[in-house]
């Protein structure tokens, strides 16, 4: 079978946000939300507190997104929902009027694709909330209910709110304020579909989809490809899988997924024992412990081995999320680790994305900590963004950096050095993650040229027949082309 995926995501830029806390809208919009009871803009975020951001807030902000380079926007959540972060789905046709309900959500993509930049929504089809009408009427209803097959219903009567109580139906992780959806229902998978395929013919670019290994019915996602790229062969469709996704990437149901096995190797290198280990032992992904440059080597060329390139292309790699710490607490505030991480997502196959406000040094724990607000600009720290600007500008400068071959050429103590090729655009990337000035030499037979000019990154180059003579600064990282 001949895997297809989309094109455009294989150039793409990706940001992701989390729509309450990147931006309020700065002008006045007709609402009925105007004295609304919102937390403090700046104060900390909180579980249940909300912000206000709204989508016309980042409707005003795409000037800054474009600025960045950055191609396409990954939304977490953005349908009507009694949660700020709106995995607790109350009606899956309606933006949330918090955000600016529909809309702002027609302006806003309007808006995103005359610049060219593509909107890739937040799916939650494996459970929804207490406040989705279907289940709300069986809380009303019981035994009664049209719906009551919708859900896993296991006994009454149900306890939708007293944690003294099991529930009684099925709740994702036990929280029982997120019924699960019975998928074996024909009645219940046709909806979800329809749901996507509205979404899609609305003029959706894609798909992110929460949870998907947890939707067990058979065919579900491959019908779900099926019915979503009938609408839009273009359409991006990536889960959220945090660990082996072979079974899930066969070129029947996604185009990639949330790349957190590149995350973890490359933290686990380029911050290595400085990992705060608090920060990232309660989620299901283990950037430590430490690795040198060979153990790196050897899980980058497992993770390029695991899927066929078509798949690598269209993962979505990235070094944090609403899910996880930010990569600057994890790093304990080291600015260098931090610019390594990124310099090894930018040149990496497969679509980066960026979690907003990390390039501008956002601090962050473990959520809520990890969505608090966009800053203001007098609390960016401008050194990261500039790294950001000047490596996504050479990511779609050079198509090799995109699409192009990767090699491993040196792999040794704290020095690791691979090439992106393309036809006769050949790249070299080196990184020191270690503590002190390293020299070494690296066989460069395998390329038919010899880089020579320093795109990004500082240090010293000689070249010796086909040997490349480095020598790499203490936690610095270069581009030569």
């Amino acid at each position: 079978m001949q895997i297809q995926t989309p094109d455009w995501v294989k150039h793409a830029v990706f940001y992701q946000i989390f729509p309450d806390r990147f931006a309020r809208s700065q002008h006045s919009r007709q609402s009925f939300l105007n004295n609304t009871n919102l937390e403090a803009w700046d104060s900390p975020p909180t579980h249940q507190g909300y912000k206000g951001g709204d989508l016309w807030g980042v409707l005003e902000k795409l000037d800054y997104i474009q600025s960045l380079g950055v191609t396409a926007i990954y939304f977490t959540p953005i349908f009507q929902s009694a949660s700020n972060h709106r995995y607790h789905t109350h009606d899956y046709y309606q933006v949330d009027p918090i955000l600016g309900g529909n809309q702002a959500f027609r302006e806003l993509l309007d808006a995103a694709h005359a610049r060219n930049m593509k909107i890739v929504l937040d799916g939650v089809f494996n459970h929804s909330s207490r406040g989705f009408f279907f289940f709300h009427d069986v809380l009303e209803n019981g035994s009664n209910s049209p719906w009551v097959d919708w859900f896993k219903i296991e006994g009454w009567p149900l306890s939708p709110y007293d944690d003294k109580l099991p529930p009684n139906y099925g709740a994702w992780a036990g929280v029982r304020s997120l019924p699960i959806f019975n998928h074996d229902n024909p009645d219940v998978q046709e909806y979800l579909m329809e749901i996507a395929e509205y979404w899609i013919k609305f003029g959706i670019d894609g798909w992110r989809l929460d949870v998907p290994f947890d939707i067990k019915t058979p065919g579900f996602w491959q019908e779900f490809r099926q019915r979503v790229k009938a609408i839009n062969s273009d359409a991006y469709i990536v889960g959220e899988v945090w660990s082996d996704a072979r079974q899930w990437l066969d070129g029947t149901q996604f185009d990639g997924v949330m790349n957190y096995l590149f995350n973890e190797a490359t933290i686990a290198f380029a911050v290595g024992d400085r990992v705060v280990l608090k920060h990232v032992q309660c989620r299901d992904y283990y950037p430590y412990p430490a690795i040198d440059a060979a153990g790196y080597a050897a899980k980058i060329e497992a993770l390029l081995a695991l899927y066929p390139w078509e798949i690598q292309l269209t993962q979505l790699n990235l070094l944090g999320s609403h899910d996880t710490s930010r990569i600057i607490t994890i790093a304990d505030s080291d600015q260098s680790s931090v610019e390594l991480c990124v310099l090894l997502l930018l040149t990496f196959p497969g679509p980066p994305s960026i979690y907003y406000g990390d390039e501008v040094g956002l601090a962050g724990e473990i959520d809520p900590d990890c969505r608090r607000v966009f800053p203001t600009q007098s609390d960016w720290n401008q050194a990261i963004l500039n790294t950001h600007k000047q490596l996504i500008s050479l990511r779609h400068n050079y198509p090799a950096l995109r699409i192009g071959n990767y090699q491993v050429l040196y792999a040794k103590a704290t020095v690791y050095v691979f090439a992106r090729t393309l036809e006769n655009e050949e790249l070299i990337i080196a990184v020191n993650a270690g503590n002190e000035l390293m020299s070494v030499n690296v066989d460069c037979r395998l390329l038919q040229n010899q880089p020579d000019q320093i795109l990004f990154g500082n240090g010293e180059i000689a070249w010796n027949s086909n040997n490349l003579g480095l020598t790499i600064p203490p936690q610095t990282g270069l581009i030569l082309g």
